[in-house]
């Protein structure tokens, strides 16, 4: 168990902001989480981070971080068609995901590159080109912070719906993510038409394996979202809006490029990025805060932005994209 006081998270967040928190805690196993929450000493609040690629602090953080250092992957069950992963959630998402690659197991790849670790996976429903973390898991297991006792949630309890779960709404900060348990497929499950994927892999014309599909994954990401390491961000800002099927074929009337993906039957999910670029925001800046010239749903830190300064840059954002369409659009990054 590693604790610390008045810590820095510059390493923890990848906006890169260099705010600090009054401790830091980083634990090893279930055993001395339990322990931990059991002593109640900690100082609140109490706030339990991954790898902050989700996060854009607002300021100094008076109470208690903790963050998971539990690490490991074991298979647990396995037929002829499946395998059943348990994973540590202090491990690398993208780790994972190469991993199930280099085992030859389908299902993940097409979440190659998110940033973030493997307990995050299951509180944000993660993610990309046409699949989510929901598709992928059967357990989370969890430690309830009132009572330091573990308590496993099937794939039904946790709520999952786009970029959500009950970990992020009802039982927000009640419960702490320690494994997670995900279903993969050893017969080839592809998802291909999603964005430019297939496009992408009929232009290099090379077979469709695992690995040809996360290089071209990962390579299309790098085109497209900036480097955390080089300039501050947290990937997608915003959540893209799904909306009635009504509502959208009256702004397919107005603007007739417009895109768009099915969401359910009567219900349909419009990129947040297409509108932010329509506003004219991509490219410009509020301060030392920006919208990236290659993704308009990304912000970035352009060096030296504060919290605030890329809350207020959303918050005009969010304003173009109502007055302009008419929609409402939400951050998924959490607000810190």
């Amino acid at each position: 168990m590693k604790e610390l006081k008045d810590y820095s998270l510059l390493h923890h967040n990848t906006f890169g902001m260099n705010v600090y928190t009054a401790y830091f805690v980083e634990y090893d196993s279930v055993d001395e989480l339990c322990a931990f929450l059991k002593q109640k000493s900690y100082v609140l609040p109490l706030l339990h981070i991954g790898g902050g690629s989700n996060l854009l602090f607002s300021g100094d953080f008076k109470g208690t971080i903790l963050h998971s250092a539990i690490k490991g992957a074991e298979i647990v069950s396995e037929t002829d068609e499946t395998v059943d992963v348990r994973v540590g959630a202090g491990e690398i998402w993208d780790d994972f995901v190469a991993y199930t690659v280099q085992h030859n197991w389908y299902g993940a790849v097409n979440l190659s590159l998110i940033p973030g670790e493997v307990g995050a996976s299951a509180v944000q429903n993660i993610g990309a080109y046409g699949v989510e973390a929901k598709d992928l898991i059967i357990a989370v297991d969890t430690v309830c912070v009132a009572t330091g006792e573990p308590r496993r949630f099937s794939n039904e309890e946790c709520g999952y719906a786009y970029r959500k779960s009950i970990f992020k709404q009802e039982l927000k900060g009640k419960y702490v993510v320690t494994h997670v348990t995900y279903r993969l497929h050893k017969q080839p499950v592809w998802h291909l038409d999603y964005g430019n994927v297939r496009a992408e892999l009929e232009k290099e014309a090379c077979p469709l394996t695992l690995e040809n599909l996360r290089r071209i994954i990962i390579r299309i990401r790098k085109e497209k979202l900036p480097d955390p390491a080089k300039i501050g961000n947290a990937g997608s800002f915003f959540m893209n809006p799904v909306i009635p099927q009504k509502q959208f074929d009256a702004l397919r009337a107005t603007y007739p490029d417009i895109p768009s993906y099915p969401a359910g039957e009567g219900w349909v999910k419009v990129p947040a990025g297409w509108m932010i670029d329509r506003c004219g925001w991509k490219g410009k800046a509020l301060g030392r805060a920006g919208v990236h010239d290659r993704q308009a749903l990304v912000l970035v830190n352009l060096g030296g932005a504060t919290g605030q300064e890329v809350m207020q840059l959303a918050s005009a954002v969010v304003t173009s994209v109502k007055d302009k369409f008419g929609i409402d659009i939400y951050p998924e990054v959490n607000y810190i």
